[in-house]
């Protein structure tokens, strides 16, 4: 997440970021076995940590998919929402995901063979630099407790309240790439109804690891919805 944001944000002043590693990743120990458990962990840490401050909050992936949980369960306490090719539906037989099939080629020549399979997949903008640039960042980040993890999709993944009707009425900013076939970008338009003062945007090209595939793009996005925060914080 650091990788992703940083360069979008890093010249812009007042704007504190604390990146966090939710149980099981990076740096944290194993936490809950279900995502229900997870999401109560990083509400304990902004009560903890931020206090009475109403932050912005932002995640990708299933970072997303926890950021929107807390934002619909602690509506008092979060300022903005930033979500960035979110799970909306956890479950991969659930989602609604753009047609399309894992396309191995040149482009991945200069990518670790472990990855890719899965970058095969994930990305949408099929250059040799941009996979290279996507590898760096997954090889160099901390991978965290892979059992626990590997437990936690197979036993709590899914949330209790994914289908909540409930609305998160701060600014929200959702980011999906049209040829991401990990989370789609269907079921995150079809979420709208959930956030009255969203804005959407669906990147033709784009893969799940958009903000590294189209970095000008994503920044330009996320730099107009700080300025939107700003104004009503």
């Amino acid at each position: 997440m650091a990788a992703a944001l940083e360069p979008a944000v890093a010249d812009l002043a007042g704007w504190q970021r604390i990146y966090v590693d939710p149980p099981g990743c990076g740096q944290s120990p194993p936490g809950p076995a279900d995502s229900d458990g997870v999401v109560e962990v990083l509400a304990d840490f902004l009560d903890r940590e931020i206090g009475s401050t109403r932050p912005l909050l932002a995640g990708c992936s299933y970072g997303g998919y926890l950021a929107a949980a807390l934002a619909r369960r602690h509506p008092q306490r979060i300022a903005g929402l930033l979500l960035v090719c979110h799970g909306t539906k956890i479950r991969v037989e659930d989602r609604d995901l753009p047609p399309g099939v894992a396309e191995a080629g040149a482009w991945l020549n200069g990518v670790p063979a472990g990855l890719r399979e899965h970058l095969s997949m994930a990305v949408g903008n099929r250059r040799p630099e941009i996979a290279q640039r996507i590898a760096s960042v997954l090889s160099a980040a901390r991978q965290g407790d892979n059992d626990y993890l590997q437990r936690l999709r197979t036993t709590g993944y899914q949330l209790s309240d994914e289908a909540s009707p409930a609305t998160f009425t701060g600014h929200t900013l959702i980011i999906a790439g049209r040829d991401d076939r990990i989370a789609g970008y269907a079921d995150q338009f079809r979420s709208l109804a959930s956030y009255p003062k969203a804005t959407f945007a669906a990147i033709g090209g784009a893969g799940h690891y958009l903000p590294f595939e189209y970095p000008n793009i994503f920044a330009s996005l996320v730099r107009e919805w700080l300025h939107q925060c700003s104004t009503s914080i």
